[in-house]
């Protein structure tokens, strides 16, 4: 079914990367809105989304690292 999507789990990279994206996009937003009125609480709250996505990279690291290690765990079931 086109546009279909399984549901992923947060072991899973694929939400890993998902949820990256989501935050890359916010920081674009947030940038926008710091351009438009450059404000210090709207510069604190890009940092701070960085610091998630600085987070979020280390997991992804650590679980692609686990996969490596033990394949089959990183496979969908279809």
């Amino acid at each position: 079914m086109s546009g279909y999507n399984l549901p992923t789990g947060e072991h899973d990279p694929m939400h890993l990367v998902r949820t990256i994206s989501r935050l890359a996009q916010m920081l674009l937003e947030i940038r926008d809105e710091y351009i438009n009125d450059p404000r210090p609480d709207t510069l604190d709250q890009f940092e701070r989304r960085l610091d998630e996505i600085s987070t979020l990279q280390r997991q992804l690291r650590e679980l692609r690292a686990s996969l490596d290690e033990h394949p089959a765990a990183g496979e969908r079931m279809a």
